[in-house]
């Protein structure tokens, strides 16, 4: 079966066409090429501020945090699942120069039969432990509490979302619109361990994971653990691997927890960019939903993105690709593929982000450039082949 067909017969969909045209004709906010949709400051009521909202979440890498907790009773994996439902968040708004304070609120869904108040707990306070150690790195969070709803006969095991919000100058603004030729694109790691990690971070984020986990998981697990799988799904898509999620890999984690590292945050990187080259920075991409062409979907009018030095794919998205086979053109557009976010902005700006990104242990490198364009395009040339989008 084409692995095309695979991934929609999963009920899932890369790009969220459906998402988009539902969407299409409500109000794109005060910015409409901005990342994240901008209003006015409703709660001050001062045309020199701004308010933003944002919600997401760890999607359904939660499900695979319930069978690693099942399977080996290890329980740090729930408060992996609390980061990822912050850092969708939080990375996203930072592409519109968001740096805090921020507001979050959690939403979290279960089946009270299959997960236990402690695991509950786990989240919570992990959420909680992660804003304490962002605060040590200039980022303040306000946890505002939230939802936990026992919801067995919507959820079959559980959903682990948040909605973050914040409040901050209009002038402080990053959108899109001053991206134009000659810029170019500096590619932040999502991969390795960044000095705010307590281990090796496959890069995976939380973006194509149920592509991930049925195509890299044993078929055994279909019948182990039938709650973590729609029963209406074919069972040529469901769990087509050959690991077991306690397989050794290359990389420092078994299979179970490559999947499950927890999305990378970026924000002490960007708060401290955005403090020594704000009037530099054209535009920032969070490379989550669409993955590395998810840039297409901001630029404006009349340019063309050339990605010819993007960093190495790590071990993740190679064992994807190659358990799936899924055409590399399309793993470009499903997953980040080791750079999770991008920078627009001048060759000199570039160097310097790159040498602060070192700061953090996060391997960084100018990835692309920019030019003039009668039609808007991307093209990767990448270690896997050219592709045009």
């Amino acid at each position: 079966m084409n692995p095309q067909d695979r991934y929609a017969l999963r009920g899932v969909s890369a790009q969220k066409e459906e998402v988009h045209k539902a969407v299409a004709k409500l109000d794109k906010g005060l910015y409409p090429k901005a990342f994240c949709k901008i209003y006015p400051d409703y709660w001050g009521n001062d045309e020199d501020y701004c308010n933003i909202m944002h919600a997401d979440g760890a999607g359904t890498k939660s499900i695979l945090a319930y069978m690693y907790w099942k399977e080996t009773g290890d329980r740090s994996v729930w408060k992996g699942v609390a980061i990822d439902s912050i850092v969708m968040n939080i990375d996203d708004m930072l592409c519109v120069g968001a740096t805090g304070p921020f507001t979050y609120s959690s939403t979290i869904g279960r089946n009270k039969h299959l997960i236990p108040g402690e695991a509950i707990g786990d989240i919570i306070n992990g959420s909680q432990e992660f804003f304490d150690t962002l605060k040590t790195y200039g980022i303040e969070v306000h946890f505002m509490g939230g939802e936990t709803a026992d919801v067995g006969d919507v959820v079959r095991t559980i959903i682990v979302d948040g909605t973050m919000a914040c409040r901050m100058p209009r002038k402080k603004i990053v959108t899109t619109d001053n991206i134009a030729p000659g810029d170019v694109i500096v590619s932040f790691a999502s991969y390795g361990q960044a000095i705010y990690e307590t281990e090796y971070n496959s890069g995976i984020g939380s973006n194509g994971l149920t592509s991930a986990r049925h195509e890299l998981l044993h078929h055994d697990y279909a019948a182990k653990y039938p709650e973590s799988v729609d029963p209406g799904l074919p069972k040529e898509v469901v769990y087509n691997g050959k690991f077991k999620m306690t397989d050794a890999t290359e990389t420092p984690l078994d299979a179970g927890k490559m999947i499950l590292s927890p999305t990378r945050t970026y924000a002490p990187l960007v708060l401290k960019a955005l403090e020594q080259h704000a009037d530099k920075i054209h535009g920032i991409i969070h490379c989550s939903g669409g993955g590395q062409t998810k840039c297409l979907h901001y630029l404006p009018q009349g340019l063309k993105i050339t990605k010819n030095n993007l960093l190495p794919a790590p071990p993740i998205f190679r064992m994807i690709q190659e358990a799936a086979g899924t055409d590399w053109r399309e793993m470009y557009q499903v997953f980040n593929m080791g750079q999770r976010l991008e920078i627009f902005t001048d060759k000199a700006t570039a160097d310097a982000l790159v040498e602060l990104a070192a700061t953090f242990h996060i391997e960084a490198q100018i990835s692309g450039y920019v030019e003039a364009a009668e039609k808007n395009g991307l093209v990767i040339e990448s270690e896997f082949g050219r592709f045009e989008y």
